[in-house]
């Protein structure tokens, strides 16, 4: 599901905002294209260090969706920069193998945010 470009643009460095909505008005979180890990499976994991609204959100409601891209990949028509929308579930993981792997790579992280990609759109 995840494209090359995808993987491209999390090469290079660039803002990535999350977007969880509970009960109340949707909720915007940022973090950085070179804090995503892809495992595997595509699913996305991301260090969380505060993210606490983020948190509460995804009790009531587990859907978000992320925004990221960069300037230093080509887009659609050889077009500078391109961006995905990318949809999916999420849920904190605060311990386990995939944890510990986070830990090691981002020593600030307490809790990691594991988002399952149910679609990723191309934007530019």
């Amino acid at each position: 599901m995840l494209t090359k470009n995808f993987y491209e643009v999390l090469k290079n460095e660039g803002v990535v905002s999350i977007v969880s909505w509970g009960k109340d008005e949707p909720h915007i979180v940022n973090t950085w294209n070179s804090y995503l890990v892809v495992t595997p499976d595509e699913r996305i994991l991301i260090p969380a260090y505060a993210m606490r609204r983020t948190e509460k959100n995804v009790e009531l409601n587990n859907k978000i969706k992320m925004a990221l891209g960069s300037r230093e990949v080509l887009g659609y028509n050889d077009y500078q920069g391109t961006g995905f929308v990318v949809e999916g579930t999420a849920k904190y993981i605060e311990s386990g193998p995939e944890f510990n792997m986070m830990k090691e790579k981002f020593s600030f992280l307490t809790r990691v945010l594991e988002i399952t990609v149910t679609s990723a759109k191309q934007m530019l």
